[in-house]
């Protein structure tokens, strides 16, 4: 289900029956996250939807994070494109669904690329595709795990400023398992050795980034 098509609540009778999959009013997903309304406008609150369909949450969460990027860094371009790229590398989902999820990424590609003013061929919409490639993930966020078995795993993206970005890996489970000791998606912890990224990235830029979505 493209943008366009959001008020469409059902795609199909049969994919209720086989997946209870409905789609939440876009009224509603507003009204929801106006409850988290300081939280849905951060930009560096880091966000999953666990059923995150075609991104009716996601795209307003997204938009809500570039409306805050476009009043605090909206008169400097460089600071622009690197905080909308930290807000949506701050947006999460998993989706059981393949189409769905090739869907939300493609929904939320366009979010960003609307606001920034570019092109699908352009460095920075690259780099937002390789961003959602491993930000919303096909799988079952129950057993936590996608289609082959294998443990689903979330980036933690940090920006370091200076048109810099830094990368740690984690997988699902042991998030959750830290969420329930900070509240929050990527809590600090004070014992490093009690979550442990499954894997750390070197700094990286924009142009890197695009480079992985190649």
């Amino acid at each position: 289900m493209n943008r366009r098509d959001s008020q469409n609540l059902v795609k199909s009778k049969q994919r209720v029956a086989d997946h209870g999959e409905v789609f939440t009013p876009a009224w509603m997903v507003e009204d929801m996250l106006d409850l988290v309304k300081h939280e849905s406008e951060r930009i560096d609150s880091r966000v999953l939807e666990p059923a995150c369909g075609s991104g009716n949450f996601l795209i307003p969460v997204l938009a809500r994070k570039l409306a805050k990027v476009a009043l605090r860094h909206g008169k400097n371009e460089f600071e622009k494109r690197h905080y909308a790229l930290f807000a949506l590398m701050c947006t999460y989902g998993v989706e059981l669904l393949a189409d769905n999820a090739k869907e939300c990424r493609g929904n939320l590609s366009e979010v960003f690329n609307t606001f920034l003013g570019i092109g699908i061929d352009d460095q920075w919409s690259r780099a937002a595709c390789a961003v959602l490639a491993v930000n919303i993930v096909q799988g079952d966020a129950l057993t936590m795990t996608v289609p082959n078995g294998q443990p689903i795993t979330f980036p933690e993206w940090g920006y370091l400023g200076k048109g810099n970005f830094q990368r740690r890996d984690f997988h699902y489970d042991a998030l959750t398992q830290r969420a329930s000791y900070e509240g929050t998606l990527f809590g600090e912890l004070d014992d490093e050795h009690l979550f442990v990224p499954a894997r750390t990235y070197p700094t990286m830029t924009v142009r890197q980034i695009a480079e992985a979505a190649k």
